[in-house]
């Protein structure tokens, strides 16, 4: 899956140019990032991200540092995503983890103000970047590990989900899920496609019709998140984990996340052939209606 979804983003119109008609979305390139440092232990820092590099381990920690809550942001999902292709480009790069800077939060979702009284091509450009951070994350090459060391709600739910293996602190304070639904929005398909395919059919049902937040418990239970530690060793905890999954060869990652991909490339085409059959169906209707 992830080769093939990496190969996707290379290519337009690919998977990223489908789901941007799908979205009305269309993306404006380009803010600057700073460069990773070709050295033992390196670091690169944004206003809104740090990313810390290892490259004795080949374990690189992304810190979302956007006051005061990490919402997604136009800006922010751009330097996250030229951040992660930063990283894959250096070979020496094997994994990630991501956490957050900010106390008692991971990431607060999508920043709804960035959307509101905004222009139809910014929003466009908005939604474009969301899917862009999606796919690089679903589709990387590399391990990802989401250290979700504060709540989660809603696109920052969106965001560990698209990760390998997610470890949550266990603060029953903190909450995690994809709640739109409680804020008049409907989650787009293939946020619904991604927790299905971390959680299943019904529990995902339940979840986005209802707009669950799970406390960390409720959240293991279901599979939303696989592992809960204390929360001072999040963090820690993701970087002994990343050993684990380095020692596995790349080979049979890459045979696994392929046949998942398969599987989701199924459903995202019965999907769009249903929509279109409903459009066509329903322009019918209106035609018949006029004569």
């Amino acid at each position: 899956m992830k080769m093939a979804l990496r190969a996707c983003l290379r290519t337009k119109p690919g998977l990223t140019g489908l789901l941007s008609q799908l979205s009305c979305s269309g993306h404006a390139a380009a803010r600057r990032a700073p460069a990773l440092v070709a050295q033992r232990s390196s670091s690169s820092t944004s206003q809104k991200i740090k990313v810390d590099f290892d490259q004795s381990s080949g374990v690189a920690v992304m810190h979302m540092q956007s006051p005061p809550v990490n919402s997604l942001s136009l800006e922010f999902l751009t330097d996250v995503c030229i951040a992660l292709e930063k990283l894959e480009m250096d070979k020496s790069c094997r994994g990630l983890v991501v956490t957050s800077s900010q106390p008692k939060v991971f990431s607060a979702g999508l920043d709804i103000l960035d959307m509101y009284g905004k222009s139809p091509e910014h929003c466009a450009e908005f939604w474009k970047a969301v899917q862009e951070m999606w796919l690089k994350f679903y589709g990387s090459n590399m391990i990802t590990i989401a250290a979700v060391n504060g709540s989660s709600p809603a696109g920052g739910c969106l965001l560990s989900m698209t990760c390998d293996y997610r470890i949550m602190a266990d603060n029953p304070r903190y909450s995690i899920g994809l709640n739109e639904t409680k804020l008049g929005i409907v989650a787009p398909f293939w946020f619904k496609d991604t927790m299905v395919n971390t959680v299943g059919h019904r529990a995902t049902e339940m979840a986005l019709q209802l707009g669950l937040l799970y406390s960390p418990a409720e959240a293991l239970k279901i599979g939303l998140v696989d592992q809960l530690v204390h929360e001072d060793q999040v963090l820690t905890t993701a970087t002994e984990t990343m050993t684990k999954w380095l020692a596995i060869p790349g080979i049979l990652n890459i045979s696994y996340t392929c046949h998942f991909f398969h599987l989701w490339c199924c459903n995202l085409v019965c999907t769009i052939c249903s929509c279109v059959c409903q459009v066509i169906a329903a322009k019918k209707i209106h035609l018949s209606q006029d004569f």
